[in-house]
């Protein structure tokens, strides 16, 4: 419990930089260079404008500069990487695999934002991530299940993705070989989990907007990475009781 809450201050850090991830990317813009700054009136943040959660709270959710509103995403990541990242070492300690499963988690909070905003699911994240994941599973835990689990997930996205292409993206098909490399035979859970979620929203735009809604998409990542969560925290206990049922 300890080197959980330890990990909780860096975890902060670590999304205020996924913030600058997840406006940077889709901009094709360097998150490297320049200095944060307002992405209206192009304001650099001072030191003090730049703490975790507590400067959007003191700001008031606006800009010091011209004032314009700051969006609400820019906490919520921050408190989701930090949370995600205490939750990956309290659940395995300080260790190689603590470290790949906080790598895993923050990958996915710029990923979630980014689909949530701009519906799209960037090769520049997801490629590089699953490459990553999959190589450091294979070195800490030799095994052909994560190569398997990856492109097996992977590879059904991909064919449900040609039986409904409107209903979801490569991107997706992408993100399946991710969370197979860092699940391995804990990923149908995640999926189930993801797909059961996503339905509530169809759901309602059902409810509201009658045969139109099969026109309108919602962004599956999110709802992915919230079956991913339920998968790596209780992963093998739920798959345990479902095949000694």
């Amino acid at each position: 419990m300890t080197i959980a809450a330890i990990a909780f201050a860096p975890g902060l850090a670590l999304g205020s930089f996924l913030n600058v991830v997840a406006a940077r990317v889709p901009l094709r813009r360097s998150i490297v260079t320049p200095a944060s700054a307002c992405m209206s009136c192009a304001h650099e943040l001072s030191w003090y404008e730049n703490v975790p959660v507590l400067s959007w709270i003191a700001l008031r959710g606006r800009c010091s500069s011209c004032g314009e509103r700051i969006s609400a995403r820019y906490p919520a990541v921050e408190l989701t990487a930090a949370l995600l990242v205490a939750g990956c070492f309290w659940k395995f300690g300080l260790s190689g695999e603590a470290a790949l499963a906080a790598f895993f988690c923050l990958t996915l909070v710029p990923i979630s934002a980014i689909d949530v905003e701009h519906r799209i699911i960037p090769n520049r994240i997801v490629v590089p991530a699953a490459a990553i994941v999959l190589a450091a599973q294979t070195a800490l835990n030799p095994s052909p299940e994560w190569a398997i689990a990856g492109f097996g997930a992977s590879g059904f996205l991909l064919l449900t993705a040609l039986m409904y292409p409107a209903g979801m993206g490569m991107g997706d098909v992408k993100l399946a070989l991710l969370l197979g490399a860092m699940l391995g035979r804990t990923v149908p859970i995640a999926i189930l989990v993801g797909l059961v979620a996503a339905m509530v929203p169809s759901f309602v735009l059902l409810a509201r907007h009658g045969s139109a809604a099969r026109k309108m998409g919602i962004p599956l990542g999110p709802f992915l990475a919230l079956g991913v969560v339920v998968a790596l925290f209780a992963g093998h206990p739920l798959l345990h009781a479902y095949l000694h049922r």
